[in-house]
């Protein structure tokens, strides 16, 4: 298509001619240079989805055929509890869904690198440190949820329905109905190790003041009890608690730790 419009030339009036062309050939330059940044940034995008791929792939077929282990790591908070499956496929089914759920666990802050690295030669050094700092305590600090959640949320939430129903109920439980659980609070504990990066974030924006958001602690003891309640996937008390004390010292964790960012910056 470039190469017919650049062919097209005006032969009207004499005095049109010259300026009419002139206006051909420079748009035609214009499209060469653009058709050039598409096909580098195409091909550019392709390898990079290509490499995002691939690591999904290779992550998601190791943990596949290592289910096993994972398995027992996810049962190692109960190891007295006997697991069951109600239908044939279903503990097939749950390991395929959780072979791709870390999967994407892993390949995230793959996709997160790349991105950058694709927009990288238009950012200015601060912006690059700015965003480094960012996906590095994104990724830090979602690490920390999930081992959170698994060294103390997962087991207080399971010994308090053990405890609670011991003596009139046999505990056996579904393996998928399990893994939903224990999954549901991977995921909130992680979205909640975000907070102090989100305040940082407002913070440096100048949209909110730091000292402010310290100075709102009181509500945010009623928010982060009703924000526990709602990313618990469970009704017990002691699960909510626990989440509720966490969101609340990240926010206030988050509070202080913009306070000296911003003011190393004046």
């Amino acid at each position: 298509m470039v190469e017919n419009f650049k062919s097209l030339k005006f032969k009207f009036y004499p005095f049109l001619d010259n300026a009419l062309n002139e206006i051909i050939d420079n748009l035609s330059k214009d499209l060469d240079d653009l058709e050039l940044f598409f096909n580098e940034h195409y091909h550019e995008t392709r390898h990079r989805l290509f490499y995002i791929l691939s690591f999904f792939f290779v992550v998601t077929s190791f943990t596949l055929y290592n289910v096993k282990t994972l398995v027992k790591i996810l049962e190692s908070p109960v190891a007295d509890i006997q697991f069951f499956q109600l239908s044939p496929g279903e503990y097939f089914v749950s390991t395929i869904v959780m072979s791709l759920y870390t999967g994407v666990l892993f390949a995230t802050p793959l996709i997160i690198i790349q991105t950058i690295f694709f927009f990288r030669p238009a950012l200015t050094k601060n912006e690059k440190n700015i965003i480094l700092f960012i996906l590095t305590g994104c990724i830090v600090l979602f690490f920390l949820g999930l081992f959170f959640s698994y060294f103390l949320l997962v087991p207080a939430a399971l010994n308090f329905f053990l405890i609670y129903g011991s003596d009139v109920v046999e505990p056996l439980w579904s393996f998928t109905q399990y893994f939903s659980f224990v999954s549901t609070l991977f995921v909130s504990a992680g979205l909640v190790f975000q907070v102090p990066i989100i305040q940082i974030m407002l913070s440096v924006s100048r949209i909110i003041d730091p000292v402010e958001m310290l100075s709102c602690w009181r509500p945010m003891i009623l928010l982060c009890t009703i924000l526990g309640a709602i990313l618990t996937p469970s009704a017990d008390p002691i699960t909510q608690l626990l989440l509720s004390s966490a969101l609340f010292l990240l926010y206030f964790l988050g509070s202080i730790t913009s306070i000296n960012i911003i003011n190393k910056n004046l």
